[in-house]
């Protein structure tokens, strides 16, 4: 065997799958772009929040704090976390909504907290005055240094022993009496045991090792970068957006980052983004603040992709020994990642995890079948 573990995609999942596998046997990791993590990682503007997503979510979100709080000793040379904050915003006539959210938010280890509508200004001073009846404030959400976190797990990849290869799309799998080969465009490779990490690309995946999907969908993202008025400032700014989610804004690189929260059912690709996602964007955002748009810098998108359930799929499969998931992260990669790497290696090695402790049932990828 060229490896102990074969790991299919080289995105977040797969680098953090591989950089906590490291630590007990040989790791190639096969990412079939030229870039690892094109598609997705290299495309997040993250954000780390314990208000963010359904209970299994949150739960592991709050488990990756310590990771990214204080990561290993080499890990980044930049911390992995920074103050941001959110400002969410609710109209009239959305008061259920808003108390659900609130509730819920209460929670979090820093909960939630309303704010009265006339503070809003002083947290973003653009937002349109009177156009919100209700406000809150997720005081603990940071930004997360993706670049940073994506290339601290390869590196740790290499540091210990393991190989990340680019350009290797993997075109067939084949189940060896010991293992599995892969056939990619540079070469074969075999490894004892298979994770599939390949994001948008995991049901084809599973599908080349003879395991049956589990029903995974990607979804189109938009993000555009406009100017700020002149002589505003807005570095210290939260993240601000609905509570129902059709928008959301912050500061990004001396300007401000827009997103329409659009989640696009996509094939597997090379997305772009779409006109009509931008002005529909900009179109929200002119509504909720004073801003007026007359140019976008640069727009993007990228793909999250979701269970059905937007939960991550993490475990062995039952049908197929050998073969495992590592995939559905959907729009929280970067904030369940290193938890999720670790509980991937406690269920491959039986050695328990460091740190907090992670039921691995919600994440089981035989809840689908």
């Amino acid at each position: 065997m060229d490896a102990d573990f074969l790991i299919i995609g080289g995105g977040i999942a797969g680098a953090s799958a591989g950089y906590h596998l490291a630590a007990y046997g040989r790791v190639i990791l096969l990412e079939m772009e030229s870039v690892a993590g094109y598609h997705a990682t290299g495309r997040s503007a993250a954000l780390f929040s314990e208000y963010y997503g359904g209970p299994v979510v949150r739960a592991l979100t709050s488990a990756s704090r310590s990771f990214l709080d204080a990561p290993p000793p080499g890990f980044s040379a930049t911390p992995l976390l920074t103050p941001r904050g959110v400002l969410a915003l609710s109209p009239a006539g959305e008061d259920e909504s808003f108390d659900a959210a609130l509730a819920d938010e209460l929670a979090a280890p820093t909960p939630a907290r309303e704010i009265d509508v006339d503070e809003v200004q002083r947290y973003c001073p653009i937002v349109r005055p009177g156009r919100y009846h209700r406000a809150m404030v997720r005081p603990a959400a940071q930004d997360i240094d993706v670049d940073a976190l994506h290339q601290g797990f390869l590196r740790g990849i290499r540091a210990n022993g393991g190989q990340v290869v680019r350009s290797a799309r993997v075109r067939s799998l084949t189940r060896l009496p010991d293992g599995w080969r892969a056939e990619t465009g540079v070469g074969q490779f075999t490894g004892a045991q298979v994770v599939n990490a390949a994001g948008a690309w995991a049901d084809q995946v599973a599908e080349l090792a003879g395991v049956r999907p589990v029903g995974l969908t990607p979804l189109r993202r938009t993000a555009f970068l406009v100017d700020l008025p002149d002589g505003v400032r807005a570095e210290h700014w939260p993240m601000v957006s609905d509570v129902a989610e059709t928008f959301y804004f912050k500061p990004e690189s001396g300007r401000l980052l827009i997103s329409p929260a659009d989640a696009t059912p996509t094939p597997p690709g090379d997305v772009r983004p779409d006109d009509l996602d931008i002005a529909v964007g900009a179109a929200r955002v002119e509504e909720a603040t004073t801003l007026s748009i007359r140019r976008v810098h640069h727009a993007w998108a990228g793909l999250r992709t979701a269970a059905a359930d937007d939960v991550p799929v993490v475990g062995r499969s039952a049908e197929v020994e050998g073969f495992l998931w590592f995939a559905g992260l959907s729009g929280y990669g970067m904030q369940v990642a290193p938890s999720l790497g670790r509980l991937l290696a406690a269920l491959v090695t039986g050695v328990p995890p460091a740190g907090p402790q992670i039921d691995p049932t919600p994440v089981a990828p035989n809840r689908f079948h």
